[in-house]
């Protein structure tokens, strides 16, 4: 299809800064049979770069009418669903494929045969999602057209992947799904990571980062080879007669072993079990423990945190800079495709209003900016204004509550400050303190008593009177704030359905069982009586007592650092689960079946003197293993929490050989050692970004959701990156492959 004229054209070959007469504008280019066909055009492109802008999303595509329709279809949000349904399709398929995860246990002593699917099931479903991902890619190809094609690497790595993938495939079907690897599955992560701009952005940031990783990774290996030759040295030229020098050298007996054993102790997951024979012999080795322990644990671990988090931030910077850049960028654009409508003097309000409607944006955010507007007037939008009316989807529009009932009757007045006073909140939370104490009280009293020796009749009295106080509590407030405007607020909602769920459990067991009195057992029906139950809802009326964050001002710093995280670790979780996912694939490949049941009775006990202590047969580790992708999944958690991951290392060392030590240790490094101090740099850049905003937390004291304008990562450093110029912005904006611009 071939495009259209440009909007506003240049003289092909020249450099021009200035449009020279005769060269079509945008009033005058042929696009269609009439001026509406041709002003319908620009708003049409306005609207693109509007939503190009607040994506972030580059404006280096097609501008034509077909065009444009088709890059909006794709990027709407029910497209947009359907792509991310795929993706995650596709991923889920290795919980069903051969081996698949539908046991209810992953303990080789326990484990029936699992289902597994016939062939042809999941490998249709996977062709089904192949040709969805080459339809994406072919869309995306089109879009940006064969020049911005050639020059995208993630575009033909697309290519390269759905290419291997569609010829495993049919090797699949050839082989009647009998193959013994599957190659593209480890090819899958990349479908998640391609479809996320924050996922790539973070990816070429710890791109970036790696070398100065990789120095402090070396003197960290550095430091373990020279302490692991002085362990050598200090524990082998010992005579091995008693017990405690055998004991001791079961740490050093060969130089793999000692590298593994102070390895595993730069994770201090088995001290002091590797110290505690040689202190036992004499305590002056302890000198050479403490001293590993503090260079290596103590000092080049946290250096590696603090270089991992200065050299990520900045890199994050240069990348955030170059969001910011594709975000003016495209609102330059817009303003320049508009006021072309208007003779170049600036944008006319009634366009900017009616580009706005047709824009695909959050309906709260884009009525602050259509007010904005219409406060200018009816005069012209300058480019500065312009520039400033869209830092209004910055921000996290305040949830205004519905105006409270009012009331004629002086104490009804009264009545209602009272209960909507905060001071009211205060008393429910110190309700809720004696509700939860007293539950804690009658636990504890009750824990070694048998559940037919209990006497529930005061924990009974206690309960029906919480029960009546919350119900009472939440009927004040309607009153106080009308029913919209007590469930406008997620407490109150909270409290409500709490309450209603305590008192329907109330009443029925008092139905059941009728009221308390001296010896009152209600009977066990199943596997919780209606008593058991009302005291599990008791214990969720503790989260109420959170309601106390927003008026302790650090506290709330804090919690709305956590509330952001959770907010925007959709790109670093994501990098996490496409990390998981191929060393899964990868454990599956390596280690499945490695694991055996042992025989007899299929258990060996800690006391029957068969396993070793700490081993993995004695610690019965059985379900951590890689015989399907679920357990593989849990192993690898397991592993990188680093507690006993040493049980691990020496398992698969003894099941399937020494190599396997090699998949654990690049596990740790990526999980544990960069992926964490990945992590732990957002959670300081953000906390430090909320800190240093401290003086303008005086509106904490209404709810979390409504306290804080930043609302995306993108944004946390919004206040130290640099606006671009108007030349840079003009400069980029001429060279655009599909839209020339002059002035």
């Amino acid at each position: 299809m071939a495009e259209s004229e440009p909007l506003l054209s240049r003289v092909r070959g020249g450099r021009g800064r200035d449009c020279p007469a005769g060269v079509p504008s945008c009033r005058s280019v042929q696009v269609g049979p009439g001026p509406a066909a041709r002003w319908g055009l620009c708003f049409d492109q306005a609207v693109v770069f509007i939503e190009d802008a607040i994506q972030y999303r580059s404006i280096n595509h097609r501008m034509d009418a077909r065009s444009m329709w088709l890059y909006r279809w794709y990027y709407s949000g029910t497209s947009q669903w359907i792509l991310s349904f795929i993706i995650f399709l596709i991923l889920s398929l290795a919980f069903i494929e051969t081996p698949s995860s539908f046991t209810s246990t992953s303990d080789v002593r326990y484990r029936a045969e699992p289902w597994n699917p016939p062939c042809g099931l999941t490998e249709g479903v996977e062709g089904l999602c192949l040709l969805a991902f080459a339809a994406d890619l072919s869309v995306k190809s089109y879009l940006v057209g064969w020049a911005q094609f050639r020059k995208s690497l993630w575009l033909l790595a697309y290519l390269v992947v759905l290419v291997a993938s569609f010829l495993d495939w049919m090797v699949s079907l050839g082989l009647v799904c009998q193959e013994p690897l599957r190659l593209r599955r480890l090819l899958r992560p990349f479908f998640l990571l391609q479809n996320s701009s924050m996922m790539k952005k973070t990816l070429k940031c710890i791109r970036w980062s790696l070398p100065e990783m990789a120095s402090v990774v070396l003197l960290l290996a550095l430091h373990l080879c020279i302490f692991t030759m002085f362990g050598m040295l200090l524990f082998t030229g010992e005579k091995q007669d008693d017990r405690q020098d055998r004991e001791r050298l079961t740490y050093f007996r060969n130089l793999p072993e000692a590298l593994t054993s102070l390895l595993v102790l730069l994770t201090t997951a088995n001290n002091p079990d590797v110290m505690v024979p040689a202190y036992s012999k004499n305590r002056a080795y302890a000198i050479f423990f403490i001293a590993f322990t503090l260079i290596g644990s103590l000092f080049l671990m946290n250096l590696l945190t603090a270089i991992i988090y200065n050299q990520f931030r900045g890199y994050l910077l240069k990348s955030f800079q170059a969001s910011l850049f594709r975000r003016r960028l495209g609102t330059r654009a817009a303003y320049e495709v508009l006021s072309s409508t208007s003779g170049g003097a600036g944008v006319r309000v009634q366009d900017l209003l009616q580009v706005l409607r047709r824009v695909q944006v959050d309906g709260t955010r884009k009525q602050a900016v259509m007010e904005r507007v219409r406060s200018h007037g009816s005069g012209l939008v300058s480019a500065d204004e312009f520039q400033k009316l869209f830092n209004e989807f910055d921000k996290r529009v305040t949830k205004e509550h519905p105006p409270p009932p009012e009331y004629r009757s002086p104490f009804l007045q009264t009545a209602q400050f009272l209960f909507g006073h905060r001071y009211f909140d205060y008393l429910g939370n110190l309700i809720v303190f004696m509700n939860l104490v007293s539950i804690c009280v009658f636990l504890a009293i009750d824990a070694d008593i048998l559940p037919r020796d209990r006497d529930d009749f005061i924990l009974g009295i206690f309960n029906c009177v919480f029960v009546l106080y919350y119900l009472a509590e939440m009927l004040l407030k309607v009153f106080a704030l009308g029913l919209l405007g007590y469930l406008s607020y997620p407490s109150n909602a909270f409290d409500g359905l709490l309450t209603i769920v305590l008192l329907v459990l109330e009443t029925s067991t008092l139905a059941v069982y009728g009221f308390p009195h001296q010896g009152w057992k209600p009977e066990m029906k199943g596997l919780l009586s209606l008593w058991d139950m009302v005291r599990l809802a008791n214990m969720l009326i503790v989260f109420r007592f959170l309601r106390i964050i927003p008026s302790m001002k650090l506290m709330a710093v804090v919690a709305s650092t956590i509330l952001d995280l959770i907010r925007n670790m959709r790109a670093f979780g994501g990098i996490l689960v496409v990390v998981y996912y191929v060393f899964a694939i990868i454990g599956l490949n390596l280690f499945r079946g490695v694991i055996v049941a042992p025989p007899g009775n299929g258990s060996l006990g800690p006391d029957n003197g068969s396993a070793p202590c700490g081993s993995y047969e004695q610690l019965e580790y059985w379900a951590n293993n890689f015989d399907d992708f679920a357990a593989a999944l849990i192993t690898l958690w397991n592993v990188m929490v680093v507690n006993n991951w040493q049980v691990f290392l020496d398992a698969y060392q003894r099941f399937s050989g020494p190599w396997s030590k090699v998949y654990f240790v690049l596990w740790w490094l990526l999980s544990s050692v960069i992926w964490v101090n990945l992590f732990l740099a957002l959670i300081l850049e953000n906390f430090l970004h909320k800190w240093d905003r401290r003086g303008h937390l005086h509106s904490l004291s209404g709810d979390l959701e409504a306290s804080y304008e930043i609302n995306t990562v993108d944004l946390l450093f919004r206040e130290v990156l640099e606006e671009p110029t108007e030349e840079e912005l003009m400069e980029k904006l001429k060279h655009h492959p599909h839209l020339q611009l002059c002035r």
